[in-house]
């Protein structure tokens, strides 16, 4: 297979840079497609080749070569995919991970705290861009790396109000450098509890932002149902009466298995008052919003009941909007499942750089590599995975070698829960009690996939 190839993963994602000189656009593009075959390890492990190697460090220690410029043309694909998706809905979910970078002892002046102060790494938050409808990763419409700065011990609120480098202000400031994308789609931004300041939803209000916001505080209101009068958001929420049920299936985290369950939603209109003491910058004004309560109505023994209390701008006033704001929540866990793949699937946070300047656009190109990797899970456990030919998400080619070693056929007719499963057998998936395949079996079964691919080719002369 050609390294720029008119269909490869560096063309399309990468295809549009512009690094000062066609050599160095190139050589992004090489790069990124051999990343994107060989994900896992350090660098030396991707990159095997010697050649491939050096050529890398010379481009990542290139001035012209920054995080921004080697994000910049993935996000104008994936603005460009998010204008054509046939969702009239695209989510926008936000979340910020610690890359922890306390190895690299040459960089300890350029990195920030992280974890209780003892590591050394960046913030990096990062914007998918998300199809609630497929549930599929249109791409990173926005990253931020920040470095955590010391804080005076007796910093006053004032004196924090003010400070620019102030981690509550990354929401601000992701959702600024996104900007309105398509005039003909409502983006929610969609965010957990993180996320919860008053100083973000004045934002997102007066922007003309949609969003939905996991609530961790709850905060003094006006509640509608109540005349008018003054209580708290979260008393008030579990309050309202259940306005139907339905069947969950909770994501696994925290060593914990998927399970099901059954949750009652509730909502109502509220009147959001700021806080007495200001603690960012925004106008002291009311918000009107909405209120969403999830709850789980017969938790099993030992297991915490589920909750969510989400607040939102989109209006609700029937019972099919409500759970369709509930969906919109359940899919902020691929944000979770991302950062799993920018760290156990690419490595992110185990290459070796003597500068900041070179290790940045690196991090920026590994994390679009782990959206391809993200995307094969999600293919798999996807409502119309088989329906849908798999021929509309990977070329023809992929599908009749994968096809030929798992039939002994030519099968152009694989859906993508077929192709899924077939590339999980080939990463060594067991399918034990009907799991559905992980994104790590089905990367490894990619990379072998790719190697069979270059022998079909070069027996074929293609």
């Amino acid at each position: 297979m050609e390294d720029c190839e008119p269909d490869s993963f560096g063309q399309e994602n990468f295809g549009s840079v512009d690094l000062g000189h066609a050599q160095r656009n190139e050589c992004l593009i090489k790069i990124a497609n051999l990343l994107q075959r060989h994900p896992g390890g350090t660098l030396p492990d991707k990159l095997n080749n010697p050649t491939n190697y050096n050529s890398m460090l010379n481009l990542a220690n290139r001035p012209e070569v920054t995080h921004a410029a080697v994000l910049q043309p993935h996000r104008q694909r994936t603005f460009r995919l998010m204008q054509e998706a046939a969702s009239p809905i695209v989510l926008l979910i936000h979340d910020t991970t610690e890359l922890d970078y306390s190895g690299l002892h040459s960089l300890a002046a350029e990195l920030g705290e992280i974890g209780n102060g003892s590591r050394r790494g960046y913030l990096c938050h990062n914007s998918l861009a998300v199809d609630p409808q497929k549930r599929e990763v249109l791409g990173l419409a926005n990253q931020l790396l920040h470095c955590r700065e010391p804080v005076p011990p007796q910093e006053s609120v004032a004196a924090k109000r003010i400070r620019e480098s102030r981690e509550s202000r990354l929401w601000t400031r992701a959702v600024e450098a996104i900007g309105v994308v398509a005039s003909d789609k409502t983006c929610v931004d969609v965010c957990d509890r993180g996320a919860d300041a008053f100083e973000f939803l004045a934002y997102e209000v007066q922007a003309g932002r949609s969003f939905l916001i996991r609530s961790t505080q709850s905060r003094s209101i006006e509640a509608d149902a109540e005349g008018g009068c003054q209580t708290y958001l979260h008393d008030y929420a579990r309050t309202l009466q259940s306005r139907g049920r339905r069947d969950l299936t909770l994501a696994a985290r925290d060593s914990k298995p998927v399970r099901k369950t059954q949750v009652a939603v509730s909502w109502a209109r509220v009147r959001v008052l700021p806080p007495q003491v200001q603690r960012g910058e925004y106008e002291k004004r009311p918000l009107d919003l909405w209120v969403i309560r999830v709850w789980e109505i017969d938790p099993p023994a030992g297991e915490e009941a589920v909750e969510w209390i989400l607040l939102t701008n989109v209006a609700i006033s029937r019972l099919d909007e409500a759970w369709e704001r509930v969906d919109w929540y359940e899919c902020r866990w691929i944000v979770e499942e991302y950062h799993k793949a920018q760290k156990t699937g690419c490595g992110i946070e185990e290459m070796q750089f003597t500068t900041a300047a070179a290790l940045q656009p690196m991090i920026a190109l590994l994390s679009i590599v782990a959206i391809t990797l993200l995307n094969l899970r999600e293919l798999a456990h996807g409502p119309d995975a088989q329906t849908r030919p798999a021929t509309e998400v990977v070329s023809e080619e992929y599908v009749r070698v994968l096809s030929k070693w798992r039939y002994k056929e030519v099968r152009m007719d694989m859906t993508i829960h077929d192709y899924c499963l077939a590339l999980a057998r080939l990463g060594g998936y067991q399918h034990r009690r009907g799991k559905l395949p992980g994104w790590l079996v089905l990367w490894r079964g990619w990379m072998k996939l790719e190697y069979i691919l270059v022998g079909y080719k070069i027996r074929h002369g293609t």
